[in-house]
């Protein structure tokens, strides 16, 4: 098993696996009852508590075990940060839709102020692995935990400035208000220029390890693989294509759901997103 994880194929399709089953499982539990969301976060921060320990682990030696411990240890790390948002327990200060008529000043304030704790809760996580990377030669670990965040913040940016799918139909709904701070509509010039500096910087991975100017490591392999996959979340920015359907075992219970006996359905959707309109934005 371990010499096929030592190969690329096998490298990329892990990192492809981990990008499937983290997406699924973080979307299934944010569509269980609102009870049982301090049992998922008591559950993950366990697990953030157990990938530090096994983080550190990993960086203090190139293995091919050890990049894929550092690997997905950043995974499981990543994972509390988005339960942590989703679930509304760590998202900002501001929990009210975006006033209306703001010039791109006011409005950029009001979306950070939207998600200030969950940004800063993310720089702390990364402040935390630059202290446990001092003097250990290992930085699969760090360096996917500053990838997810650049790419995370890129899609971030650009929801904010603006591309045709914005997604907000995915937002459960205590996090409704969230839809009101992307702009849907046409494709922004910041969106062009992240997909370039993304596509160049993945094409310059690739070619490196095509050309062997770069000794072909497990961990260069499971960068350049998470690289592409978040390559494809931003296209699906423009494009509205099904792939939700490959988390469709995690997507069964409908996000809007207020009421723990039953499906939420459009009406409610609907008195939701005025509710939210409605509130108070001071």
């Amino acid at each position: 098993m371990m010499e096929f994880l030592s190969t690329t194929t096998g490298a990329c399709i892990f990192a492809v696996f981990c990008w499937w089953l983290g997406t699924g499982a973080i979307l299934w539990l944010v569509r269980l009852p609102v009870s049982t969301f301090r049992w998922s976060m008591f559950f993950l921060s366990f697990l953030l508590g157990l990938s530090l320990w096994t983080t550190s682990i990993s960086m203090r030696s190139h293995s091919v075990l050890n990049a894929y411990i550092g690997f997905v240890s950043v995974i499981a790390m990543w994972s509390w940060h988005e339960m942590a948002f989703l679930t509304g327990w760590l998202a900002g200060p501001r929990r009210v839709a975006l006033e209306p008529g703001l010039n791109l000043n006011r409005r950029f304030g009001q979306s950070v102020m939207a998600l200030l704790y969950h940004e800063v809760a993310l720089l702390f996580n990364f402040g935390v692995l630059l202290a446990m990377q001092q003097g250990q030669p290992n930085h699969v670990a760090l360096c996917t935990y500053a990838l997810l965040w650049c790419m995370r913040l890129s899609a971030k940016l650009n929801l904010f400035f603006g591309v045709p799918q914005v997604g907000a139909q995915y937002l459960p709904a205590h996090l409704r208000y969230i839809g009101s701070y992307f702009k849907s509509g046409g494709i922004s010039p910041f969106f062009f220029f992240t997909m370039a500096l993304s596509c160049v910087v993945w094409s310059w991975m690739v070619w490196e390890l095509h050309t062997g100017a770069v000794t072909i490591s497990t961990g260069w392999v499971l960068l350049s693989a998470l690289l592409g996959l978040a390559i494809i979340e931003h296209v699906l920015m423009v494009f509205a294509l099904p792939l939700q359907r490959l988390w469709g075992w995690a997507m069964k219970r409908s996000p809007y759901a207020v009421h723990h006996s039953h499906r939420a359905t459009d009406t409610d959707v609907m008195v939701v997103v005025s509710q939210t309109k409605q509130a108070d934005p001071a």
